[in-house]
């Protein structure tokens, strides 16, 4: 079950990258279709008027995939910012419990948003709401990375409470942490 849910969190961190992926080389294209309009209006006198439809709505649809879609991820990885200033002055009990509960709140409310968001999903797909953009996409596509990002989220974080629970540390506990220290002491190094 654990490598199963594991590679649930890799997928969608995954599926993330690809998302900034798509975003780069949509912008990349779309400059170089600029280019080329500019070059051949300075050759022959006219745009061709080159361009990618829509391609700032489908850039706004792939980063929002990317942003949800990568919060579970970065959340077992311990790249989330965390305030940990309090808790490691914290007695060893205490802050169990502040992690506790900290998770108990986390997890409520991501599970809340993820249900909200499924509603919305339903809601788009029922009333066939369409993006404003020159081509007319159904919302509830773009808005399903995002429902999908929010349950993984709303997964990683009960696993993160149940772990707690059963006396285990957090996968996050101390990668941010290091980071920080590691970046700290390269600085210095230079």
């Amino acid at each position: 079950m654990r490598q199963l849910i594991n590679k649930i969190y890799s997928i969608s961190g995954w599926t993330a990258a690809f998302f900034i992926v798509a975003i780069c080389v949509t912008v990349m294209a779309q400059v170089v279709l600029n280019l080329a309009d500019r070059l051949s209006s300075v050759i022959t006198g006219e745009a061709i008027g080159l361009t990618i439809p829509s391609y700032a709505d489908f850039t706004g649809f792939f980063l929002a995939g990317a942003s949800f879609l990568a919060l579970a991820y970065t959340l077992r990885d311990g790249s989330h910012i965390r305030v940990s200033l309090l808790l490691q002055h914290l007695a060893p009990k205490i802050r169990h419990f502040v992690e506790i509960w900290c998770l108990g709140i986390a997890s409520a409310m991501a599970i809340y948003f993820t249900v909200y968001t499924g509603f919305l999903v339903h809601e788009s797909y029922t009333y066939n709401d369409l993006s404003p953009g020159m081509i007319a996409v159904p919302i509830w596509i773009p808005m399903l990375p995002m429902l999908i990002g929010l349950a993984v989220l709303s997964l990683a974080l009960v696993d993160e409470l149940v772990g707690v629970l059963c006396g285990r540390e957090p996968s996050y506990e101390g990668k941010g942490e290091n980071l920080l220290e590691q970046d700290h002491a390269d600085l210095h190094a230079e």
